[in-house]
């Protein structure tokens, strides 16, 4: 992709998330750690390790944001699950970054979108927190 396709992509999704209820702007992170995750392994495929571990660099931030966004008081065991599972998820990203391992990152894509389709399935209704009358 290059620089300015890259620039106009990152200008749509910025102007997303403006408008974007919380419930959309985890859909969004989880779909950004999965397109960085995708680019990652396509740049150890091709030997590029400065992109590689760059991208898989974005990705385990977007989970630290994902972790950092985790209400323990009203989500309790759900979030501290989720917390450890994101945790998980990070240090396999980290050793798939040092070990050129592609199947490590296939197992964090899988496991992310079972979370993201979990998070998907959520009805319209309780997206805002809030059950709709």
């Amino acid at each position: 992709m290059n620089k300015s396709t890259e620039q106009y992509r990152q200008a749509g999704v910025l102007s997303e998330i403006s408008v974007a209820n919380p419930h959309r702007i985890i859909q969004l992170l989880f779909e950004g750690a999965l397109e960085r995750i995708a680019v990652g392994r396509g740049a150890m495929l091709q030997g590029n390790i400065p992109k590689k571990g760059e991208q898989i660099g974005k990705a385990i931030n977007i989970l630290d944001g994902l972790r950092g966004v985790l209400d323990y008081d009203k989500g309790g065991e759900l979030a501290e699950r989720l917390d450890a599972l994101y945790e998980y998820m990070s240090f396999q990203l980290l050793q798939a970054n040092l070990h050129n391992d592609p199947d490590l990152l296939d197992e964090v894509t899988r496991l992310l979108r079972q979370i993201k389709s979990g998070w998907d399935e959520i009805p319209e209704e309780f997206r805002n927190g809030v059950k709709a009358v």
